[in-house]
């Protein structure tokens, strides 16, 4: 029996946001370009080029850039989580009070409705007024 070449394995992580992963994918591009730009200007500065009071200019600005970008990435993984919630997982604990409170709730509205108790079910003949 031949051995599998490749063997998919399940992510451990979930996959980013389309745009969180937009917003990090340009954000280390300009990173990687300003440290790569620090570094010229750094080398011609060392040499007395001619080349490096401009690069040292705009190695300054993009910098600026840099943590613009880097601080997109925060603020845009922010506004996903907060327009599309964040997948939670209760303990199993919690999950038990909630289902034991949800069980109580749907049985006093199951007594209600079948007139055992409360003041609601005396507001059955109000005409058009609310029946909250």
């Amino acid at each position: 029996m031949p051995r599998q070449l490749w063997v998919e394995e399940p992510a451990s992580k979930r996959r980013m946001p389309d745009a969180v992963r937009t917003a990090a994918v340009r954000a280390v591009l300009i990173m990687s370009l300003t440290i790569i730009q620090a570094m010229v200007a750094f080398l011609s500065t060392l040499t007395g080029s001619w080349l490096a009071f401009p690069m040292v200019l705009s190695s300054v600005a993009s910098t600026v850039v840099a943590t613009w970008s880097v601080l997109d990435v925060w603020v845009t993984r922010q506004v996903w989580n907060q327009r599309n919630g964040v997948v939670s997982v209760p303990s199993s604990s919690a999950r038990q009070i909630r289902r034991e409170r949800r069980r109580s709730r749907r049985a006093e509205r199951a007594a209600e409705r079948d007139g055992t108790g409360g003041a609601i079910g005396s507001r059955q003949n109000t005409g058009d007024f609310s029946r909250a």
